[in-house]
C-alpha cells in the first residue's frame, strides 16, 4: 500500500470526526441572540476541537509525505492516532455541555495528550524507516514542539480542576505552537 492510501483514509476519518462534532449542535428553541449565548460553551469547545483536528490533519499530511515505504507498523500506529482523535467529539460534547467542568476538561486534555503521544510514535516509526534520509531525520530530530506539548497538556489537565480558563489557556498555547505546519518537514520535502 502506498502512503497516499493511508493519507486518504485518514483524511476521511478526520472529516467524519469534524462532522460528528458539528452534528452535536442542536438548533435553539428560541429565536434571538440570547439563545446563541447559551450555546457559548458548546461553540467554544467546538472551536477548540475543530482547530485541533485541523492541526492534526495539516501536520499529518506533511508527515505522510515523508513516507517512502509503507509497513503494517505504520498503518497500526496511524490507526492508534485516529483512535484517540475519534474520541475528540465525545470529550468536546461533554466539555461543552458541562460548561468546562473539571473532569470533562481534564479528560479532553488526556485524549489530546494520548493523540499527541500516538502522533509521536508514528513520527518515530517513520524516522526509523528513513534513517538513511538524513535531511528528514535532521528535520524531525529535535522536535521541540513535540517535546513541550505533552508537558503543556499535563498542566492543562491538572489545572482543569482549578480553573477552566487556566486550562483553556494551555490548550490554546499548544494549538498556537502547532498552528503553523512543521516547517522542518516542509524544508526537507523541498530539498528532496
Amino acid at each position: 500500500m502506498k502512503a497516499n492510501r493511508m493519507e486518504a483514509f485518514s483524511d476521511g476519518v478526520l472529516a467524519i470526526i469534524i462532522t460528528i462534532m458539528v452534528l452535536e449542535f442542536k438548533v435553539p428553541e428560541d429565536h434571538d441572540w440570547g439563545a446563541l449565548v447559551e450555546l457559548g460553551p458548546k461553540i467554544l469547545s467546538y472551536i477548540f476541537s475543530f482547530v485541533y483536528v485541523g492541526i492534526y490533519w495539516n501536520n499529518h499530511h506533511h508527515l505522510l509525505h515523508m513516507v517512502r515505504n509503507m509497513s503494517g507498523r505504520l498503518m497500526w500506529l496511524n490507526l492508534l492516532l485516529l483512535f484517540w482523535l475519534s474520541l475528540v467529539p465525545f470529550t468536546t460534547a461533554w466539555m461543552g455541555e458541562s460548561h468546562f467542568a473539571g473532569t470533562p476538561t481534564a479528560l479532553y486534555g488526556i485524549i489530546l495528550m494520548l493523540a499527541a503521544f500516538a502522533y509521536w510514535l508514528l513520527q518515530r516509526a517513520i524516522i526509523k524507516q528513513h534513517t538513511s534520509d538524513s535531511a528528514f531525520v535532521m528535520a524531525v530530530g529535535r522536535d521541540i514542539k513535540g517535546k513541550i506539548s505533552p508537558f503543556l497538556y499535563l498542566i492543562a489537565i491538572l489545572t482543569a480542576y482549578v480553573s477552566p480558563w487556566i486550562s483553556g489557556f494551555f490548550f490554546v498555547l499548544v494549538a498556537v505552537i502547532w498552528f503553523v505546519p512543521d516547517k522542518r518537514i516542509e524544508h526537507a520535502l523541498r530539498s528532496r
